[in-house]
Parts: structure tokens; C-alpha cells; sequence
């Protein structure tokens, strides 16, 4: 009995240390120190206030100025510093007030305030009882916390790695759709600046707020739905998130190019036809043909950027003052742009005009390069520079003719210099189409030696000497067709509107083979429209016009 009364009275001080620790730790502690890591891990999300620096996000690189995008990485980042800063404030917590202070002073016989005990006795239960539960009480709270906080966090983590993974998915999602939607609308942005020509598979975009160029704008590692320029401003990434308004730049030259060209089809329709052969006339007719046919409301018709239409402004002007155009001279040609829409369906037409040198020889033909993305080619016919036509001319005739200053080459030499390159650049020949436009129609109606231009105008080139070109034209391409066009009557002051929109027929059957529905504008036989045509082209004057040929 003598062994058993001495431990009795420490079972009873550690029942009550434990029923003390217990009872501060379940209904106080343990959701204190909670609160305090919940407060400490919200806080450390922080700063919560715009504008305040953070270190932990990194500083934004020269190679792309935009910020990684926050799932990329910077959500771990925050998730990982916050959640360690809520566990080391709570043991913070525990170690002081707790340990440091309220503990320390119940183990010396004080209240944890510091205040003594008021007695002797007070001062024993102060230091053999509820100190050391409180002590157990505060650790055991602050483990408890520890673990609930772990066991969210891991949640937390868990909902995290969810957001990363769909985030991460969305991109090639994103990616793949954006792409499958440009494959079947057929959309192919090229460059189409002289000494570039090359496909533009991703713009340069620049930051309407700070000019900033950025060269990966699309979901990845710097956002998904949009990127985080350095100087805080908003992009999308995507044609469908209004990526289309920015400003766009050839990543190879830098130059901008149309705002059309990432959302809309690309025909190619470069001009050929030797020095003189009237390719730059044409043009500005079939530029203004199609305006023709805008103001009947047949078609929309923009210029795809403000250089275009000063461009094509120069040019009619030029026409109105001295009634020609001068011949195109320097390198390779830029294109001129617009924007042809019929319905739903919209175009971006490319119209190159090079020089008449260009198809002077093989080596020549070689270097332009625009011509490996053509869609279908305008083959510039001067048959008054054939050597068989001339030859069929009488004395008056001829005099005409060579008022009309032919080309030093003719269709036939022209496209013998031209097929073999065409099939080397695009590897593709056989699948474009020809449009073969015969010019200086108003000269032609001139000669008697020669017959009139009826509605079939491959007909008419056979009876004239050009059967081989006709029949090189239907082999070696997958469709041809011809047309005999007046640009002298088409452009100028005084134009004739019929004339104009006979012009745009040639780029309007390309366009239809694009699949743009423009086929109903063409005539039945893309020919020259018979002796009605010819009687109304002498009976305006046009006979008196002299004819300065591009």
C-alpha cells in the first residue's frame, strides 16, 4: 500500500496535464494555429495590391517581352512559397507566444501574462499541471494544424496538377484546331515583298501599347488564351480571340503585311509577258474592272493596305495624265493586294507586275520566286510582237503595229522561257490554270490584215499563226482560257465601265477556281465579244487615241 500512494498523485497531475492539453488543443489551439496558416498561406498568394513588386516573378526576357504564362510555371511557384510560409508561421506561433513566453512563465510559477500566482498553491498548479499541459497542448495543436494544412495542401496540389494538365492539353488543342481551320479554308499567308517570297507560318505581332514584337503569339508556355506583354497589356493568341487586329510582320523581312492574311485564302496571280506587252496597263484594268463590278454590288473589293491603294492611286492617276503607264523597272515586283469577297467567301489576291526582263531568260525566270506559290498565271499576250503575225500585215498595218510599239518577245518565246521554270518552282504546272489575255485590243481593231476577235479567242490565235501556243497552253496546264482585252479603253480619263469588268474577267476565273463563287460574272466563252465589240471600241474615238503600251 506504502508503493501505491506516491504514484497516485502524479497519475492524477498527468490525467489533468493531459485533460488540459486536450481541452486547449481541440477547442482552442488547434484552430488558432489554423487560422494563423490559413491567414499566413493567403498572404503569402500575395501581393494582392496592382503594382507592388513580387520577387518571385521573373523578369521578363529579351528574347519574347512577355511574361510566362501563370499555369506554365508561377502557379507552383506561389502554390509551393505560400503553403511553407503558412507552416513556418505556425510553428513560429507555437515557439513564440506559446513555448517562448506563455509556457516559459507557467513553468516559473507565473500566469502566462507574466502576473506571479497569487499563493503558494496557485504558484504548484501553475508549474506541476497546467504548464506542462499547456506546453503539450500547444505542440499538439500546432502538429494537428501542421497535418490538416498538409492534408489541404495536397488537395490543393492535386486540383493544381488538374488545371496544369487541361492547360496543357489546351495548347496543341488550341494549336491543332487553329491549324485544321487554316488547312481547310486554304489559307497560306506568303510574303509578298520583293527578296522575301517565303511562307509566313507564324506573323510577328506588335503591342498596340508599347510596339513591342512578339514572335511566339500563340497558346504555349506564355499563356493560353492570351500573353502578358512586359508593359502589362493583353494579347490573344488566337485568330479567334482577335489576334487578326494586331499588327503583323514578316518574320523573315520585317515588313507588315495585310491585316487579311492570317484569316483569309491567298491567290497568286502574277503577270507574265515581255517588256512593252502592256502587263502594268492590264493590271491597273483589272484593278479597276473589279471596282467595276463592286459598284454593280456584285462584288466587295478593298485594297489590303494603305501602300496598296496609294500604289494603285499613282498608277490611274499616271493613266489619266498621260494616257499610258510607264514600263515597271527594278527588282522583283511587290504585290499589290485587295481584298475581293463575294458573299461570305472572301479572297486575298496577290497581283505581281514584274518586268518585262524577267522572263528574258531562264536564269531570269529562276530568281522569281513569287512564282513557286502561284495559283494560276496571266500569260500577257502581244501578238503584234510575233514574227508570224507581223508577217501577215500590209504596209498600213504594220505602220499601226509598230506605232504600238510591240514587245521585243512574243507569247509563244515567252511561254517556252517560262514553262520549264514554272514546273521546276512550283513542281505543280499541271494543277494551275492559264488565263491568256491577248492585249492592245484597240490597236488590233485597227488592222484590216488581220481577222476580227470573235467570242473565241483560242480560235482566233490559231487562225492568226498561234495554234502551238494554244495547244501548249491546254497541255501543259490544267485549264486555260482567253480573253482579248483593250486596258487603253479600260483605264485613262473617260474608261468604259463594260470594258473594265471585261478586264477583271481573267483574275475573277481565278478567283472561281480558288472557290470563290465569282463564275457567274465571266462570260460564256471568256472571248472578245464579237464584232459588236469591235464596232463600239472604233465608234468612241479610240481609233484617234494613241497607244503608249507598259
Amino acid at each position: 500500500m506504502s508503493t501505491v500512494t506516491p504514484v497516485l498523485p502524479l497519475v492524477l497531475l498527468l490525467g489533468l496535464a493531459l485533460l488540459i492539453a486536450a481541452g486547449l488543443c481541440l477547442f482552442h489551439l488547434l484552430w488558432r494555429f489554423l487560422g494563423i496558416g490559413v491567414g499566413a498561406v493567403w498572404r503569402g498568394l500575395g501581393p494582392w495590391q496592382v503594382g507592388r513588386s513580387d520577387q518571385r516573378v521573373p523578369v521578363v526576357g529579351k528574347g519574347e517581352p512577355a511574361r510566362l504564362g501563370y499555369w506554365w510555371r508561377q502557379m507552383w511557384v506561389d502554390a509551393v512559397s505560400a503553403a511553407g510560409y503558412g507552416m513556418r508561421v505556425v510553428w513560429t506561433a507555437l515557439a513564440d507566444p506559446w513555448l517562448g513566453r506563455y509556457v516559459r512563465n507557467l513553468f516559473h510559477g507565473r500566469r502566462p501574462s507574466g502576473i506571479p500566482g497569487t499563493s503558494r498553491g496557485s504558484r504548484f498548479w501553475l508549474i506541476v499541471a497546467v504548464a506542462p499541459g499547456v506546453a503539450l497542448g500547444a505542440m499538439l495543436g500546432a502538429a494537428l494544424a501542421t497535418v490538416v494544412l498538409g492534408v489541404v495542401h495536397a488537395v490543393f496540389a492535386l486540383l493544381l496538377g488538374l488545371v496544369w494538365l487541361g492547360c496543357a492539353v489546351a495548347v496543341p488543342v488550341l494549336r491543332g484546331v487553329e491549324r485544321g481551320w487554316l488547312l481547310v479554308r486554304g489559307v497560306r499567308v506568303k510574303c509578298p515583298y520583293p527578296g522575301c517570297y517565303r511562307p509566313v507560318p507564324l506573323a510577328v505581332h506588335r503591342c498596340p501599347n508599347c510596339r513591342a514584337e512578339r514572335r511566339a503569339l500563340r497558346p504555349g508556355r506564355y499563356g493560353v488564351l492570351w500573353h502578358a506583354c512586359g508593359c502589362g497589356h493583353r494579347l490573344p493568341t488566337s485568330r479567334f480571340g482577335g489576334r487578326g487586329k494586331l499588327t503583323a510582320l514578316c518574320p523573315h523581312c520585317d515588313r507588315p503585311l495585310p491585316e487579311t492574311a492570317g484569316t483569309t485564302r491567298v491567290v497568286h496571280a502574277p503577270l507574265v509577258g515581255g517588256t512593252s506587252s502592256g502587263k502594268t496597263m492590264l493590271m491597273a484594268a483589272m484593278v479597276e474592272g473589279l471596282h467595276a463590278w463592286a459598284r454593280r454590288g456584285d462584288l466587295t473589293v478593298e485594297y489590303a493596305s494603305a501602300e496598296d491603294r496609294r500604289t494603285a492611286g499613282d498608277l490611274n492617276q499616271e493613266l489619266k495624265r498621260t494616257g499610258w503607264a510607264h514600263a515597271t523597272t527594278g527588282g522583283q515586283p511587290r504585290a499589290l493586294m485587295l481584298t475581293v469577297a463575294r458573299g461570305r467567301r472572301r479572297r486575298l489576291l496577290y497581283l505581281y507586275d514584274p518586268m518585262g526582263e524577267s522572263v528574258s531568260d531562264a536564269e531570269r525566270v529562276r530568281a522569281q520566286q513569287y512564282l513557286a506559290h502561284a495559283d494560276g498565271v496571266v500569260l500577257v499576250a502581244d501578238v503584234l510582237a510575233d514574227p508570224k503575225v507581223r508577217g501577215r500585215l500590209s504596209a498600213d498595218d504594220a505602220q499601226r503595229a509598230g506605232a504600238a510599239r510591240p514587245s521585243a518577245q512574243g507569247p509563244w518565246e515567252t511561254y517556252q522561257r517560262l514553262t520549264g521554270e514554272l514546273a521546276a518552282l512550283t513542281g505543280r504546272r499541271g494543277r494551275l490554270s492559264v488565263a491568256a489575255v491577248v492585249t492592245k485590243r484597240d490597236v488590233l481593231d485597227q488592222l484590216s490584215s488581220l481577222p476580227v476577235a470573235g467570242a473565241r479567242i483560242d480560235g482566233w490565235l490559231e487562225e492568226i499563226g498561234l495554234g502551238g501556243l494554244v495547244r501548249a497552253l491546254g497541255h501543259d496546264f490544267r485549264s486555260a482560257r482567253y480573253w482579248a482585252v483593250s486596258a487603253h479603253a479600260a483605264t485613262g480619263t473617260g474608261p468604259l465601265e463594260p470594258e473594265q469588268r471585261r478586264a477583271a474577267e481573267p483574275v475573277l476565273w481565278l478567283l472561281a477556281a480558288s472557290g470563290l463563287k465569282t463564275g457567274a460574272l465571266i462570260g460564256p466563252d471568256g472571248g472578245a465579244g464579237g464584232k459588236e465589240r469591235r464596232l463600239r471600241l472604233r465608234g468612241t474615238g479610240d481609233k484617234e487615241r494613241k497607244y503608249s503600251p507598259a
